[in-house]
């Protein structure tokens, strides 16, 4: 298969003592996620946002084939349950039967902004759970939304109860206009250029922006089941039966840029409120570290909060986009329990919008999950993605999964340039395996 022009050194990747990577499979188109079944068979999602089809694949002796397609980009992962793959694609969670057919179980999500609804995954009770993404950067429709706005004019967040805005208004140019030079002035929880009154009341709904939700196998009975995350990236249950989500930080752009936000690791407490739009890593944006360098403080959007919402377990550096993850429950990685998490890194420059340089991310960490701490287990000896070094190694990991084997697989999403250059990773103790790094 074809990996294009990147160059696939596993030795570039820098492992604790007693550990080695290789190239598992190669030539992918933005893999997302990986599962394996029962008997051991790979699964990979496409995301499709490369082809436009997003796409379900198996590996198989020398590359993969095609299970299913035809998903709206991004396919954001799959989860195998009861002989059926469940794919979330944009807008929908697709059942896909053992003959083949299709039935979309859950439509109409709000998915038509920034983010998309996420991977669902199957808890101890039978249902179905997955991350909603919010449509804004920071609950504000602005110029940063103009690759949707135009097509979705009408479409903005909304919450997962009513809520009090402050009355906070923003003034941009006007995306709309057909005279130069016109402005348009938009509240939050609010469509583009529909501004918002202090003490105006905006009603909550169940598909709430910023959630994780829950149904039942079929669809039916879909509940909320928290919200005020930005974008709840990935879920999984722990064997103790608790609900585990990633979450990732607001960006500095937009009409309500927001500083030094940080990526956050939760348990998810049913019915609880985690701080979107107006906190960040649990503290009140309008601290001043949140203040962008070239831009106002962050002032709240809400005149009331509907709780103080809990503190990340674990916070990563902002631009991290914590990813997918697994627990450690075999023997031949350390830290039994542990949390093993891909980091999709940033590639914009400090003038981007604020975001450093891609010193951070691209990189396998592990949460200790008896303190919190952040431990970088394997990333480029660089430290930076492999295309901004000409070197091998790590471009975009998304997915961390053990495998039937003991072994740690590694999707790596690859620099989405038009591929295909991403490559499944396999990561393997050869030997002792020495400590981490503290990060």
């Amino acid at each position: 298969m074809n990996s294009g022009s990147r160059a696939l050194y596993a030795r570039d990747i820098a492992l604790p003592d007693g550990f080695a990577a290789e190239v598992f499979l190669k030539g992918l188109t933005t893999p997302i996620d990986i599962e394996f079944a029962d008997d051991g068979s790979l699964y990979i999602g496409d995301a499709g946002i490369v082809s436009g089809n997003g796409k379900v694949l198996r590996a198989i002796q020398g590359g993969v084939e095609t299970v299913a397609d035809g998903f709206n980009p991004p396919l954001t992962g799959l989860t195998l349950h009861n002989g059926k793959i469940f794919v979330s694609h944009r807008g929908y969670v697709t059942a896909i039967h053992q003959d083949g057919s299709a039935e979309n179980v859950i439509g109409g999500l709000p998915s038509w902004g920034d983010h998309h609804n996420n991977k669902a995954v199957f808890g101890p009770d039978g249902r179905m759970y997955f991350g909603q993404g919010t449509a804004t950067n920071s609950a504000v429709v602005g110029l940063d939304n103009a690759s949707w706005v135009r097509r979705f004019p009408y479409f903005h967040d909304y919450p997962g109860s009513s809520l009090t805005l402050a009355g906070e208004n923003f003034t941009t140019p006007d995306v709309f206009a057909n005279v130069p030079g016109e402005k348009a002035v938009t509240g939050s929880y609010a469509p583009f250029g529909v501004p918002v009154f202090q003490g105006q009341t905006v009603n909550g709904i169940v598909r709430a922006s910023g959630s994780i939700l829950s149904a039942n196998e079929d669809g039916s009975d879909l509940r909320l089941v928290a919200w005020g995350l930005r974008n709840p990236f990935r879920l999984a249950f722990d064997r103790s039966g608790r609900l585990l989500a990633t979450n990732h930080g607001m960006d500095v752009r937009g009409s309500r840029p927001v500083a030094n936000s940080p990526d956050e690791f939760h348990y998810i407490a049913p019915g609880a409120w985690y701080g979107w739009p107006d906190f960040t890593g649990g503290l009140p944006v309008v601290m001043p570290q949140f203040k962008p360098a070239d831009g106002p403080q962050p002032r709240f959007v809400l005149a009331n909060h509907p709780m103080i919402p809990p503190k990340p377990f674990a916070a990563f550096a902002p631009h991290s986009a914590i990813m997918g993850f697994d627990f450690n429950y075999g023997a031949s990685f350390p830290g039994y329990g542990n949390v093993y998490i891909a980091e999709f890194g940033s590639q914009a420059p400090a003038a981007a919008g604020g975001a450093p340089a891609p010193d951070v991310g691209h990189r396998v960490s592990v949460i200790e999950m008896d303190s919190g701490n952040i431990l970088a287990f394997a990333m480029n000896r660089s430290g930076a993605a492999a295309s901004r070094t000409g070197e091998g190694g790590f471009e975009r990991p998304i997915d961390a999964r053990f495998g039937p084997d003991g072994a740690l697989y590694v999707a790596d999403f690859g620099a989405a340039a038009g591929g295909p250059d991403g490559v499944v990773w396999r990561i393997a103790r050869t030997r002792g395996g020495g400590p981490q790094t503290k990060k």
